[in-house]
């Protein structure tokens, strides 16, 4: 028997060239499945956050940076951008509610809108009333808007031109406008306007010393009436920066120079919606509920 061992052959086995090939199947294969995968970079960094606070890590310093010591009071109390949490679940605790309650508090909503907007309204009905006269004249014009009147005087019935006097006759509207005024709430506005063309008198400097001092004129007048409480006005005056109509002729030039007066009535809406809801749910009437003062 021959005790010599065969001699091995140069070169890799036969085999490797299979397996080789298995791992680039296996290689090609998990690329595949990680390039069709989706990372949620979020739930990446909360996951990392988590086991930094695992693992004790407070914070990363640079390796060419020299470790400082930190204080527990700044690590735990200093202002940083929130990181935003992405829940995968929305938890909602909710009860069961009878869809007629719903249906119920959707009407009677509706019913105090509609019981506000007919307030507001009686409101306007009877500053017309009041100034009926001068709305016939064309001296002034009341609008109505959203939770607000507005009392426009135009400058022919009240100031002449280039003055901030109030006339005997301006001065006995502004008492009709005084004694409306006292029956509705809200804060009152006293704004003053004029048109483009500038004026500069031993008085008034220029547009904005006229407007504002028409505003205060016409506040004076009604707080002397006392039948509007210091509180609730306010005076404005915004010059030739408000017009009404462009100031390219004569006519749209008196359309501007005019003094407003704006009732706000925001904060007594709102009070009233409160109270109307109120009184709904108790069984009351609502065409019994007026302003409060």
């Amino acid at each position: 028997m021959d005790d010599e061992a065969d001699e091995c052959k140069p070169g890799l086995p036969a085999y490797m060239g299979t397996f080789a090939d298995l791992m680039s199947l296996l290689m090609c294969f998990f690329v595949l499945l990680l390039s069709f995968a989706e990372m949620d970079a979020t739930k990446f960094k909360q996951i990392a956050k988590s086991l930094e606070k695992a693992f004790g890590v407070q914070r990363q310093v640079p390796a060419d940076q020299i470790p400082m010591g930190t204080s527990p009071v700044f690590d735990k109390f200093s202002p940083g951008k929130p990181e935003p949490t992405v829940l995968d679940e929305v938890h909602q605790q909710t009860s069961q509610q009878d869809p007629r309650l719903a249906t119920h508090s959707a009407e009677a909503l509706k019913q105090v809108q509609q019981a506000l907007q007919q307030l507001i309204e009686r409101s306007a009905q009877q500053l017309a009333q009041a100034l009926q006269q001068e709305l016939g004249k064309g001296l002034l014009q009341l609008e109505q808007g959203h939770k607000r009147l507005v009392i426009r005087i135009e400058e022919r019935g009240s100031f002449p031109s280039g003055s901030a006097e109030v006339t005997p006759a301006f001065r006995d509207m502004l008492r009709r406008i005084g004694e409306a005024l006292s029956a509705i709430p809200g804060q009152v506005a006293v704004e003053g306007h004029t048109d483009d063309v500038p004026i500069r008198t031993a008085r008034f400097q220029s547009n904005w010393d006229l407007s504002a001092a028409r505003a205060a004129a016409v506040a004076n007048a009604l707080l002397e009436q006392k039948a509007v409480e210091p509180q609730r006005l306010r005076v404005a005056g915004f010059a030739d920066t408000q017009p009404l109509a462009p100031n390219d002729s004569a006519e749209h030039r008196a359309r501007n120079r005019r003094v407003e007066i704006v009732i706000d009535l925001a904060g007594p809406a709102a009070q009233f919606e409160t109270e109307a809801l109120k009184l709904l749910e108790a069984g009351g009437d609502l065409t019994r509920l007026g302003w409060r003062r």
